[in-house]
């Protein structure tokens, strides 16, 4: 994954910087250092560790819980620095906050999946009416037949140049898509990465 044998730690009196960004929703999480050290124990457990002058050595989450399971490590061009992806599983700012940039922008997408996610693990108690998707992930003939209605209702609103009514029927055929395509197992992720094999093919197209 990280050729340690490649980085410079010299230049930063033994440690290089680490850029922690979120794998899902691209937000840049926070920027720390690194030593040797550190990034051994990175690679051996799968979750970062961090180097601090004041606090040493460091696992991110060791006592919040806010771990940050590594993606991939990345080293720049000139091997003094460190672009780490992760799944987080809390906030990566000590005040509470999602990044230590702010809030972050939470990909609207990666937020729809969570919480198809969520509906698909909730069971409906008896007696009450079960949510839109928990409806559409029950019925297999309705979220097929949803799909085609919603496609139908885009190409509808693309041919009369409907540009705010294309826009929201085009939200709801991401929307059924997803929901249509989880009782496969397949999950925003997972299309993603076809996306992304496909945009590093020469193109035919």
């Amino acid at each position: 994954m990280l050729d340690l044998s490649k980085l410079d730690f010299t230049k930063g009196n033994g440690l290089v910087t680490v850029v922690t960004q979120d794998a899902r929703s691209g937000d840049v999480l926070m920027v720390a250092h690194a030593d040797r050290e550190a990034l051994e124990r990175t690679l051996a457990t799968g979750e970062m560790h961090y180097r601090s002058r004041t606090r040493g050595l460091w696992h991110k989450g060791a006592t919040s819980g806010n771990v940050q399971r590594v993606v991939s490590l990345t080293a720049d061009c000139d091997g003094d620095a460190v672009l780490a992806r992760v799944e987080k599983a809390g906030p990566a700012c000590h005040t509470g906050e999602e990044t230590c940039f702010g809030p972050g922008r939470r990909d609207a997408l990666v937020a729809l999946d969570a919480t198809i996610t969520e509906r698909a693990a909730q069971t409906t108690p008896a007696g009450e009416k079960p949510s839109y998707t928990r409806k559409l992930l029950e019925d297999r003939n309705l979220r097929l037949k949803k799909i085609g209605e919603e496609g139908a209702e885009l190409v509808t609103a693309c041919a009369d140049g409907d540009r705010y009514r294309a826009v929201e029927e085009a939200a709801d055929v991401l929307y059924h898509v997803l929901v249509a395509v989880r009782p496969l197992g397949i999950q925003l992720e997972d299309v993603k990465q076809v996306l992304a094999q496909r945009a590093i093919k020469p193109s035919s197209r």
